[in-house]
Formats: C-alpha cells, sequence, structure tokens
C-alpha cells in the first residue's frame, strides 16, 4: 500500500499514529536487547573499580599513619639529640 493512499483512507493523524508506534516499539526492543546487557556489564564493572577506589584509599591512609608515626619519631629522636647537646654545653 502506498503511504498516500493510506492518508486519504484513514487520516493524518491515524497513520502517523501507527508510525510512531512502530517507531517506539523498535527503539524499545534495541534498548531491552541491545543496550540494557552492555549496561548491565559495564554496571559490574564500575563496581568492581569503586570497589578497588576504597581499597586504594584504605591503603592510603594506613600508609598515611605510618608515615605520620615515623616523623614523630624522628622528631623525637632530634630533640633528644638535641636535649644531650644542651646538656653538654
Amino acid at each position: 500500500m502506498d503511504i498516500a493512499n493510506l492518508i486519504s483512507e484513514y487520516g493524518f493523524p491515524t497513520v502517523m499514529l501507527v508510525g510512531l508506534g512502530y517507531y517506539v516499539f523498535f527503539v524499545y526492543n534495541f534498548i531491552k536487547s541491545k543496550l540494557e546487557p552492555e549496561i548491565e556489564k559495564h554496571h559490574m564493572q564500575v563496581i568492581k573499580v569503586i570497589d578497588q577506589m576504597r581499597m586504594l584509599d584504605q591503603d592510603l591512609i594506613r600508609l598515611q599513619q605510618k608515615v605520620n608515626v615515623v616523623l614523630e619519631y624522628r622528631e623525637n629522636e632530634r630533640q633528644r639529640i638535641e636535649g644531650k647537646n644542651n646538656e653538654k654545653l
């Protein structure tokens, strides 16, 4: 059937509504069959990356605490050595 014959027989709004319905159906099927599985796969990858970032953040916090302890020991040692030098004078 020709589109012009359909429009003359059923009217422009009806033909366009059917066309729009087909378009919506096509887009919905495309999203369901092609996009959702890929999105789900990437979603799991994003969750793994977030978990790795949290682990890295925890490691950095522990490392910073260790650095702070070492700096505190150095400062205490420096003060102890300066105290001994001042006692000798």
